[in-house]
C-alpha cells in the first residue's frame, strides 16, 4: 500500500507538520501526564481508523513502560478497571471531541466538569488542544492512506 502523495517529500507538507509538531511540543511539555497523553492519542486514533497514528503511538507507549493489557483495553476503556479516574474522564473528553459532528451541542457539560475534577486549567488547555491535533494528523493520515506498520520509535523526533 502506498500513500495517496509523499507528505515526507513536500515541501509544503514540512512547513505544516513543523508547526502542527510545534504545537504538540507544547502539550507534550505541559504538566498533562504523558501516559495520558499516550492514552489521548490512541483512543482517538481508533475511532477515526488512523493506523498509521495506532502504530506510532502504541510503540511510544509501550517503549515509555505501558502495559500491553492497558494498550489493548483502551477501546473498552469503559468496561476496564485498568484507567484512574482521571485517565478515564481524559478518555471520555477524548471521544466526546473527536466526535463532535455527531452531537448537537458539541461536548456536553457534564463530560468537561468530570474533567476538571481532575486537571487544572493548564491541564485542561493541553488535553483539549491535544484532542485537536490527534485528530487532525488522523484526518490527514487517513486522507492521504499513509501506510501503517512500519514506525520505528523515536522516528521522528
Amino acid at each position: 500500500m502506498n500513500a495517496r502523495l509523499n507528505m515526507f517529500a513536500s515541501p509544503m507538507a514540512g512547513k505544516l507538520i513543523k508547526h502542527f509538531n510545534s504545537a504538540g511540543k507544547v502539550v507534550s511539555d505541559s504538566s498533562l501526564p504523558a501516559a495520558t497523553q499516550e492514552l489521548v492519542k490512541i483512543r482517538a486514533s481508533q475511532i477515526n481508523g488512523c493506523g498509521f497514528c495506532l502504530d506510532m503511538h502504541t510503540k511510544e507507549a509501550a517503549l515509555a513502560g505501558e502495559t500491553a493489557q492497558r494498550l489493548h483495553m483502551i477501546a473498552g476503556w469503559r468496561e476496564a478497571t485498568l484507567f484512574t479516574e482521571a485517565e478515564r474522564a481524559a478518555l471520555e473528553l477524548t471521544e466526546q471531541g473527536t466526535r463532535i459532528a455527531d452531537a448537537a451541542g458539541g461536548v456536553p457539560d457534564e463530560v468537561w466538569a468530570n474533567a476538571a475534577k481532575h486537571y487544572d486549567e493548564e491541564q485542561l488547555i493541553a488535553l483539549m488542544a491535544l484532542i485537536a491535533i490527534i485528530n487532525a494528523y488522523n484526518r490527514m493520515n487517513v486522507i492521504l492512506q499513509q501506510p501503517a506498520g512500519d514506525y520505528q520509535p523515536g522516528q521522528f523526533g
